[in-house]
């Protein structure tokens, strides 16, 4: 089987972690960079493209792994999707809008589609364990930890745990309140019941905790990747199954038989 090229999309930290993980994958290598906001020139010895339609056609790929922004993510997506090119897309804050017309496009053109809100298997499985136990428990809170350069909070993949916890459940959970907030928001965000506390601190990469409390017990799932490479075994599971799909999979438990 023919080396996949993997077109990277990002120059960022995660983007460099991509191209550096594909690069000592058997059977892949990094064809090169697209970021709207890079100058054009070399990368890690790759070549660097601010146009996607340009990166696409001069790099050829067989799959586009993105990890950027909310703003790029479609440009990039559309552009991959009218050349037939899957894509891996990690980004998130990711609106439904644009969540809606991926679905619709990989469907219609039969092109393969993979989001994720976090490529960690650990954090996958923390995700799957904390559906299985939102069914048991009434209360249920999450705090994420992450480090002080993040742009969205909550992180996308505290808002998904709450969503898929709310959905095994069935219903809303309870949340408890204070008669008297000294200090407002103290109790955090709020989805569906479900207290979300962000933390970010330097020295943090990302870390989530999920907390079940019931009559006499708790129960604490919590799942920490302490370095970038720790998504890096998921986005790789990703480059390979998504040439072999038609379609649109969210989340990489689609891919690990927890769906």
């Amino acid at each position: 089987m023919a080396e996949l090229k993997v077109l990277v999309s990002g120059t960022g930290r995660m983007g460099r972690q991509v191209a550096a993980a594909v690069l000592a994958e058997p059977g892949m290598t990094p064809a090169a960079y697209v970021d709207g906001l890079a100058e054009r020139g070399a990368l890690d010895g790759m070549p660097v493209f601010r146009d996607a339609a340009i990166a696409l056609d001069e790099a050829k790929p067989d799959v586009v792994v993105d990890f950027t922004n909310a703003a790029w993510t479609p440009a990039i997506a559309r552009e991959a999707l009218q050349r037939g090119v899957p894509l891996v897309i990690g980004t998130t804050g990711l609106s439904q809008e644009f969540m809606g017309w991926l679905e619709r496009e990989t469907a219609a053109r039969g092109v393969g589609a993979v989001v994720a809100a976090n490529f960690a298997i650990s954090a996958v499985l923390m995700m799957h364990f904390a559906r299985v136990a939102a069914r048991f428990f009434d209360h249920a809170e999450i705090i994420e930890l992450h480090h002080d350069q993040k742009v969205d909070s909550p992180s996308g993949t505290a808002k998904a745990t709450a969503e898929g916890m709310l959905a095994a459940r069935g219903r809303p959970f309870t949340r408890p309140l204070p008669e008297l907030e000294t200090v407002p928001g103290a109790r955090g965000a709020e989805l569906g019941g479900v207290s979300i506390h962000a933390v970010r601190l330097p020295g943090l990469v990302a870390h989530q905790e999920v907390l079940f409390g019931g009559q006499g017990q708790t129960l604490s799932i919590r799942q920490d990747s302490t370095g970038r490479d720790s998504f890096m075994p998921g986005v790789l599971l990703a480059i390979r199954e998504v040439v072999q799909r038609k379609g649109l999979v969210v989340g990489l438990e689609g891919l690990l038989g927890l769906a």
